[in-house]
């Protein structure tokens, strides 16, 4: 009977101890969470009774470089309703209906709709949501919210890009620049019943948003709208599929205005800016977006023509195959393996210096002085030159070359190389590329993004550029501008010429693809002053009717150009120094 006892007192003393270890282990893991993990419940609990929505924050704004505003923001309002809280659904029905320019029924269906807020419109322009909010009808809630905003429109539009609806950058500078930009949205932390529904007559708390960085650029308006209004001129002028002007600074690679006509308008960038007709009709609306959005200075190749005798030129010199007074002679075509290679000039231009040569933009020349380079150093010095790469832009998309592997170049292809034919790059990559031989021999970043700042004014970054000196020798760079002067006031650019201004440069017209087809290219490279430039700029018109050659259609471009902004530009240069 004792032992009995005994168990029994000892079973009972075990479940005594199990219940005092599970009550004290309780009684831990409540404390951990009533201290220790109190913050993080409570936040679950808030969750739980509180509703958010966000507040936009404004999105830094886009500035040219004397400050003035390209990219803003427009204050917009989202319409919603609360169902629960509507107290004359009828009168709230035709308000909305009325004031949005909407079907009745298609408000009543989110008026009636049983839900914790019910979005009716988003983007209402302020005067109207100002409106709507002086009715002062319950459950009707107004929440100002933005909308990107480009005041001149088309300016530069696909260098700027636009945003999306949830204001996010698409295309261009505002997606490339995108964390700089956006800001820190900001909420709205309204308490709710069990059911999730906003309680009526609740004070709402706010979090109020960060707004984005301001973003100042490289971009003159002033030289923009020049550029613009000329490009236009040229496109309906000469019936071109496009024309793109880029003005640049050729010592720091600062971009000053790149154009695209036709532009499009940045405040309604899903409308097309032109009709659609033929082969346009067979594509899907995106596709055509696409189109109209492609920048066609970075985004797409060309074979460069003329232009790039300025690259063999300086191959030659810096290789020391050639001299300025260099002998050759022209009959109107050169024989290079089993193919006939035509000169321009059919008749030929007979005999002439390198200097000469150049001045008439002679392919027979070229195609000797290429081949005396060779296929190495040519294509060294196409590595110099930033050729071979991509120029680094700060814009999406940037193309890159299209050319022969060295293995596969033979002297036809070498040959038709030193012209500028059966190779592809983009106009951006070649005028950088010029932009070296004529600067002395840096070969720059082009960039528009010079720095962002706060809207305090307070610096955030200001941007640097990657620069590479001594990729041409001062010597051969001199020589360069000396030639390329010529070019412009006895050669074949002579309608490149600017009265007041020594101008240097070069002219192209190329034949687009396939051969024979009757389509070409037509663009002029120029710079001033030219004997010690502070601007470089080049036009290219595709496929232009009637006259197609670069100097009769291209090099007038930058001239006008030219004529517009030199005493401004210069003036400005000479105040800055």
């Amino acid at each position: 009977m004792n032992n009995v006892l005994t168990i029994n007192r000892k079973m009972l003393l075990i479940y005594v101890m199990g219940i005092i270890l599970v009550c004290i282990v309780a009684t831990g893991k409540l404390a951990y969470i009533m201290i220790f993990k109190s913050e993080y419940y409570t936040e679950k609990a808030l969750d739980v009774q509180e509703r958010q929505r966000k507040i936009k924050a404004p999105r830094g704004k886009i500035l040219d470089r004397n400050g003035k505003v390209i990219a803003s923001n427009k204050t917009v309002c989202t319409i919603s309703v609360i169902y629960n809280q509507v107290k004359e659904p009828e009168k709230v029905i035709k308000m909305l209906a009325s004031e949005l320019q909407m079907e009745e029924k298609d408000v009543r269906k989110k008026v009636e709709k049983i839900s914790s807020r019910e979005k009716i419109k988003s983007n209402v322009d302020k005067k109207t949501g100002d409106k709507i909010r002086e009715y002062n009808l319950s459950g009707v809630k107004v929440d100002e919210d933005y909308k990107r905003y480009y005041p001149y429109e088309s300016l530069a539009s696909k260098v700027l890009g636009f945003t999306g609806a949830d204001n996010q950058g698409i295309i261009g500078l505002e997606v490339k620049y995108e964390k700089y930009l956006k800001g820190m949205d900001g909420l709205i932390l309204t308490p709710t019943d069990t059911r999730g529904i906003e309680m009526e007559n609740a004070l709402e708390q706010r979090e109020e948003p960060v707004p984005g960085n301001n973003l100042t650029t490289t971009i003159d308006v002033n030289i923009q709208q020049y550029a613009e209004q000329i490009a236009y001129n040229t496109l309906e002028a000469k019936g071109a599929n496009y024309v793109s002007i880029i003005v640049m600074n050729p010592n720091n690679g600062e971009v000053l205005a790149m154009v695209n006509a036709p532009e499009f308008n940045l405040n309604e960038p899903y409308k097309l800016n032109y009709e659609i007709s033929g082969e346009d009709k067979k594509k899907k609306k995106q596709d055509l977006l696409n189109k109209m959005w492609r920048n066609q200075c970075i985004n797409d190749t060309y074979e460069p023509g003329s232009t790039f005798k300025v690259v063999t030129a300086t191959a030659a010199l810096e290789n020391n195959v050639v001299t300025l007074d260099s002998r050759f002679s022209c009959p109107g075509f050169r024989i290079v393996d089993d193919r006939k290679i035509r000169c321009h000039k059919t008749t030929g231009h007979g005999a002439e210096t390198f200097l000469q040569g150049t001045m008439n933009s002679c392919n027979p020349v070229f195609i000797d002085v290429g081949l005396k380079v060779g296929v190495k150093k040519f294509y060294k010095e196409l590595d110099k030159l930033g050729l071979l790469q991509k120029t680094g832009i700060d814009i999406p998309g940037e193309a890159g070359t299209i050319i022969h592997q060295i293995k596969n170049v033979g002297n036809v292809e070498l040959a038709t190389m030193s012209f500028g034919q059966s190779f592809q790059i983009t106009p951006v990559q070649y005028l950088v590329a010029a932009s070296a031989v004529v600067n002395g021999g840096k070969l720059v970043t082009p960039h528009f993004a010079l720095k962002a700042e706060n809207v305090e004014g307070d610096l955030v970054e200001k941007f640097g550029y990657k620069e590479k000196k001594g990729v041409v020798s001062k010597e051969t760079s001199d020589t360069m501008k000396y030639v390329l002067e010529k070019v412009i006031s006895e050669g074949t650019g002579s309608k490149g010429q600017v009265e007041g201004y020594k101008v240097g440069g070069k002219t192209a017209t190329s034949q687009k693809l396939p051969r024979g087809s009757g389509r070409y290219i037509a663009s002029f490279m120029g710079f001033a002053p030219a004997d010690n430039p502070k601007v470089i700029a080049m036009a290219i018109i595709d496929e232009p009717e009637g006259i197609y050659y670069g100097g009769q259609v291209a090099a007038p471009v930058i001239s006008e150009l030219y004529r517009n902004i030199l005493p401004y530009l210069l003036e400005e240069k000479e105040q800055g120094e």
